[in-house]
C-alpha cells in the first residue's frame, strides 16, 4: 500500500501543478477580455482569434484545474445524505461514487474525445470566423482533462482506501456550502 500511497501523493503533485497553471489561464483570460474591451471600443479593432483564445483558455481552466478541485475536496456533491454522515460514513459513500461514477465517467469520455481529437488534428480544422484559430489545442484539453481526472480520482480512491486502514490522514470534516 505504500507504493500506492507514493503514487497517489505523486499524482497529487501533477494535479497541483497543473491547478497552478489553470489559475495563470485565469489571469490570462482576464486580461485578453479587457485588452479585447479596450480595443475594440476605444481603436475600433477586433480579432476573432483574440476572442477564441479565451474560450481555449477557459477550457484549459476547467480541464486542468478540474483535477485539483477534486484534490481539495471541493466538488460538487449531493448533501441530502452525506452532511448527516459520521465518522467513516462519508469515506465510503466518496469511495462509492468515484468507483462507480467518476471513474467509468471520466474514462468514457476522455475515450470517446479521444477520436475527435485525431480528426481534428488530422484534417487541421479551423474555426469558420475570420481570423480564427485552429481548432485541436482546445479539443486535446478534452481527453488529456478527462484522463488527468481518473489518474485524481485513482489517487483519491488510493487515499481513502488507505485513511480506512489507519495508514493515511486526511481530513475527513465536510462543511456544508453556504446557499
Amino acid at each position: 500500500m505504500s507504493a500506492l500511497l507514493k503514487i497517489a501523493l505523486f499524482i497529487d503533485g501533477i494535479s497541483r501543478r497543473l491547478g497552478w497553471l489553470a489559475s495563470i489561464a485565469v489571469l490570462l483570460a482576464a486580461l485578453i477580455s479587457a485588452g479585447n474591451a479596450f480595443v475594440r471600443y476605444l481603436l475600433d479593432i477586433s480579432s476573432n482569434g483574440w476572442l477564441e483564445i479565451q474560450w481555449y483558455l477557459f477550457a484549459g481552466i476547467v480541464m486542468l484545474g478540474a483535477p485539483m478541485v477534486l484534490k481539495l475536496n471541493e466538488h460538487v456533491r449531493v448533501d441530502l445524505i452525506y452532511g448527516k454522515l459520521r465518522r467513516n460514513g462519508p469515506v465510503y459513500v466518496d469511495l462509492f461514487g468515484l468507483i462507480f461514477f467518476l471513474l467509468p465517467v471520466m474514462a468514457l469520455l476522455a475515450y470517446l474525445s479521444f477520436p475527435l481529437l485525431v480528426k481534428m488534428y488530422s484534417t487541421h480544422e479551423m474555426s469558420n470566423n475570420a481570423g480564427g484559430l485552429v481548432r485541436w489545442p482546445a479539443m486535446m484539453l478534452l481527453p488529456l482533462g478527462f484522463g488527468l481526472m481518473v489518474l485524481q480520482g485513482l489517487s483519491e480512491i488510493i487515499k481513502r482506501i488507505a485513511y480506512l486502514q489507519g495508514i493515511y490522514q486526511m481530513d475527513t470534516h465536510y462543511e456544508k456550502p453556504v446557499q
